[in-house]
């Protein structure tokens, strides 16, 4: 069973061509998700956003295309292709479309109690 899913394996592939977003919408593109590591795909377009919320792992968003107002703990960054913000555990954080733009969202979730 692959770890990674909705990408084909064994090819270069643009990952902003894996997806997109209708106006007035967000879409999403789950990669993987275990208890250790989450990648998702997302389209945002202009003017949608994800309202203010904490996760329990870091979170590393990386702008593939457009441009993203990336705020983390009343923090504001502007952020465009090819740059990213990484927003810590626990610490308040959300995502806003300035124009339409999309982005690899990487949550790595701390390791499990023994």
């Amino acid at each position: 069973m692959p770890y990674l899913k909705n990408i084909v394996p064994e090819q270069a592939v643009k990952l902003a061509d894996e997806i997109s977003a209708a106006p007035g919408e967000i879409s999403s593109k789950t990669l993987a998700q275990n208890k250790a590591v989450s990648l998702t795909l997302f389209a945002f377009s202009k003017g949608e956003e994800i309202g203010t919320h904490t996760s329990e792992g870091d979170a590393m968003v990386l702008v593939l295309e457009g441009c993203a107002e990336l705020t983390v703990d009343g923090t504001k960054h502007r952020c465009g292709q090819g740059e990213s913000v990484v927003m810590p555990a626990g610490k308040p954080h959300a995502v806003y479309a300035a124009e339409d733009f999309k982005m690899l969202l990487t949550v790595v979730f701390p390791p499990e109690e023994a």
